[in-house]
Order: C-alpha cells, then sequence, then structure tokens
C-alpha cells in the first residue's frame, strides 16, 4: 500500500458513473416492477452503498477509508439504458474514487443479476470517474452529461 500517513485529514469526495444497457422489453419489465427477484433499482441502489463500504477488502492495496456519505442514484433512459451514479465523500488522507468506482460497478452488477434470467445480452458499459475533489491532486471534472447534485 502506498503510505499515507504524512497525508493532511481532508474532506474529499467522488462521482463514478455506469450505464446499463438492456433490451427494451427488460427496462419495461425494470420500471413495472415485473422482474422476479423484486425491485431492481432499490435493490441495486442498496447493493452499490454496501459495496463502497468494502472497497477496501475487495480491492488488494486500496486503504480503507472513513465516509461519511454515499448517494447512489439511478435514472432510468428508455428504450434501453439505466444511468447510475455514486458519489462518496469522506473525511481522510486519500480520495474515495476507488469507493464511488465500486458503488457504480456493484450497482451494474446486480442490475445484470436480477435482470439476467429475462435478457443475457444486457451489458455494463462505460464505467468512469466523473468527478473529485480533495488532497493533493486537486479538482477533476469530466466533461459528461449527467451530474449528481449533492
Amino acid at each position: 500500500m502506498v503510505p499515507v500517513h504524512e497525508k493532511p485529514v481532508t474532506h474529499r469526495f467522488a462521482v463514478a458513473s455506469a450505464d446499463v444497457v438492456m433490451k427494451p422489453a427488460t427496462l419495461r419489465a425494470v420500471q413495472t416492477g415485473r422482474t422476479k427477484k423484486g425491485n431492481v433499482l432499490e435493490v441495486a441502489r442498496l447493493a452499490g452503498i454496501a459495496a463502497a463500504k468494502q472497497t477496501h477488502a475487495l480491492i488488494p492495496l486500496c486503504h480503507p477509508v472513513a465516509i461519511t456519505h454515499i448517494a447512489v442514484d439511478l435514472r432510468v433512459r428508455p428504450p434501453r439504458t439505466i444511468l447510475i451514479q455514486a458519489r462518496v465523500d469522506a473525511v481522510d488522507r486519500t480520495g474515495a474514487e476507488m469507493e464511488a468506482l465500486t458503488a457504480a460497478s456493484v450497482c451494474g452488477l446486480t442490475i445484470y443479476d436480477m435482470c439476467k434470467a429475462v435478457d443475457r445480452e444486457i451489458e455494463i458499459r462505460n464505467i468512469r470517474l466523473v468527478e473529485k475533489a480533495g488532497g493533493k491532486s486537486g479538482h477533476f471534472i469530466r466533461k459528461t452529461v449527467w451530474r449528481h447534485t449533492k
């Protein structure tokens, strides 16, 4: 692991996103609650939150981070897409990028898991860091269409 003990403790946040693309009929089933495993969007949101809290256990060289807030938002974009955006806030010596990326990824994987019985062609695309702030490297903002509002 990279030593962080000399870095100052500051407020940091990161926003990550992903796109889940599926057949239009699958998206309609998600929207209307006609999936066998239940409310896809709410379960996926909770999975993303839980995953962010476990990032250090999943990624070998990732430091545990003192997370102060996690928000995972999902937006349905007919006819085929669910947009995922995860924001993680922390007060620590290292950033929250990996936690936000993990939240967005696991959220997408959960959507896949809950819908795979009806659509094996679901794709999780464009997992990416959207924004981060805090720490030595400064503020980063990717030019993107949708940003989480705090």
